[in-house]
């Protein structure tokens, strides 16, 4: 399930990723709390100990909201994690699940809402869970790229057509919104966190358009869109030449086969 939280200020230490991932992007933003620019990246989570980092980010944020504290990344070849690090700090992480006999963990509340999209021709259904960003870092750039990233990974590394996402109902108006995902059906509970659950379905098809009628890495900036703080075409480019890079060499290969 995905879930968005407001961090109290202090309550917990910085948690820190070793620098060993498979970085796909890198930029510089202003960093408010060091009153500077600051780099940050983009990474696939290769490591385990970038995979714990990600997952004690994810239940920091998750237990802050009551959703419990116990949860675990996927070990499955149909899931990557990405982190986003501001220099050696993990400030967002996010995991891609790819449809498989297997299922996608939305199936557990979604079942039957899942089956009936699977019958669309030519559908490739993906989902995007266990999402946490420090909200302590307030920057939509790091947030739009975390997506942008994964957006341009699902589409060209598995054909992704349909991405799915599982929210609490106080943050749908914030999928909608800034991301222009859609409702899929009702509310039901989500049983692995015991709270109400929102399907939304966004088509990847569409995405392109979004990006394009907000003028992606040179619009204006929105508090009603992330759209405008996507990369642009030179940067979405250098993202599919990493990918093809990493795709000569282990461990990206063997981590990422679906």
């Amino acid at each position: 399930m995905i879930e968005t939280t407001r961090n109290r200020r202090g309550e917990e230490a910085r948690l820190s990723t070793p620098p060993t991932g498979l970085r796909l992007y890198e930029g510089t933003v202003q960093d408010e709390r060091r009153g500077s620019q600051t780099s940050f990246a983009i990474e696939l989570a290769a490591t385990a100990e970038q995979k714990q980092a990600a997952c004690a980010l994810v239940n920091a944020k998750y237990g802050w909201r009551g959703y419990g504290n116990d949860h675990r990344l996927s070990d499955s070849l149909t899931s990557t994690t990405f982190s986003a690090t501001l220099e050696q700090d993990i400030v967002g992480t996010l995991s891609l699940v790819v449809d498989s006999p297997s299922g996608l963990s939305a199936d557990h509340t979604f079942g039957d809402t899942l089956q009936l999209l699977r019958a669309a021709p030519d559908t490739r259904l993906c989902e995007l869970t266990k999402f946490a960003f420090d909200s302590d870092f307030n920057s939509m750039h790091v947030l739009a790229s975390l997506f942008h990233t994964i957006f341009i990974y699902g589409t060209t590394r598995h054909r992704c057509t349909d991405l799915l996402i599982e929210v609490n109902p106080r943050h749908i108006r914030f999928y909608e919104v800034m991301l222009s995902f859609e409702k899929v059906g009702g509310l039901r509970t989500n049983a692995s966190v015991d709270a109400p659950s929102q399907l939304m379905r966004l088509k990847v098809a569409d995405i392109g358009r979004h990006i394009e009628r907000h003028h992606a890495g040179g619009g204006a900036p929105s508090k009603r869109s992330l759209y405008p703080f996507f990369l642009t075409a030179a940067q979405e480019y250098l993202i599919h030449e990493r990918m093809a890079d990493f795709a000569r060499d282990w461990p990206f290969s063997e981590l990422t086969s679906a």
